[in-house]
Parts: structure tokens; sequence; C-alpha cells
């Protein structure tokens, strides 16, 4: 994983040999007008530390302050998949759903798979309709790991889960 602050905040959190690395490091700098540089900042030792505690199951939620860089219809998505629970899966469409624009759900989609704050904004927990694993920047393995250690760690009624996802 790469962790990248700006100005306080955090603005990256990615699996460093992703597909898409370029394409998101490019938008990130673009957007910042900004160029990386490798120091440390107390942002991402909060992160680091923060994300040991949820690894270890010992944290559901972040508190870390995030700056998100990219479209509005991708900060709302963003804002969208903050909102799913911890444990808990949806999908693509109903995430369309959740921001009033069902038939954007390739848009989605492809602002999930833009995400470069990963696992705080948990673009991990979005599976397909038909409820099969798809697409994620760190590979299947590793997203079927990390809803298996939240779901493992939460304890949610079927109300609960109904209830989010519209079922």
């Amino acid at each position: 994983m790469i962790l990248g602050s700006f100005q306080h905040q955090l603005c990256l959190l990615d699996f460093k040999h992703r597909r898409m690395r370029i394409t998101v490091d490019n938008r990130i700098k673009k957007g910042l007008n900004a160029e990386y540089v490798e120091q440390d900042h107390e942002v991402l030792e909060k992160t680091r530390n923060q994300l040991g505690e949820y690894l270890s199951g010992d944290r559901q939620k972040f508190d870390i302050p995030l700056l998100t860089v990219g479209t509005d219809f991708q900060k709302k998505v963003w804002c969208a998949l903050m909102k799913v629970p911890y444990g808990v899966t949806s999908t693509y469409l109903q995430l369309a759903k959740n921001i009033n624009n069902q038939k954007s759900v390739r848009a989605v989609a492809a602002a999930n798979g833009a995400n470069s704050i990963g696992l705080i904004i948990p673009c991990h927990r979005i599976i397909g309709s038909d409820g099969r694993l798809v697409g994620y920047a760190g590979g299947l393995t590793t997203k079927k790991r990390l809803l298996k250690l939240e779901q493992s760690n939460v304890t949610l009624t079927d109300d609960e889960q109904c209830n989010f996802i519209g079922r």
C-alpha cells in the first residue's frame, strides 16, 4: 500500500501495484497541482496506526481527515461508499440507487474503481448484483479476505443488513 497526504489530509491510500496506478496518481497530482514527495507526516502515521487496528479486527471506523480528488460525480459515489456499514456488502446497482441515479450503474462502477483511498472509503464492500466478488484494485483474494475479516468482527441482524441494501 502507498499513502499520501496533502495539507494535513489523507489523499491516497492505495495498492502500489494496481492496474490504474498511473491514472490515479496523475489525477491526484493534477487535481492538487502537486508532485509526490517522499516524507512522513502525522496524518500518515495516524493512518498506519488505524489500518493496523482495522486489520487486527480492533477498528470498524476510521477518523482520518480525507481529501478526495476527482469529479463531482466520483465524490458523490465515494461519499455513498462511506455509508456502506462495516461488515455489509452492497451492489453497484444499489449504490447507484443510493445516489438517486439508478441508470448510472456503469459510471458508479467506474467511480468505485477510481477510488484512491481504499479501505477507509470501502469500495471492497461492493459486489456484483449476482453476489459474486467483482473488481478490486488489490485483487479478489484481498477483497475476499477484507470482507471475511469484517463479517467475522460484526454482528448485524438480518433486518439491519436488509434495510441498508434495500432488499
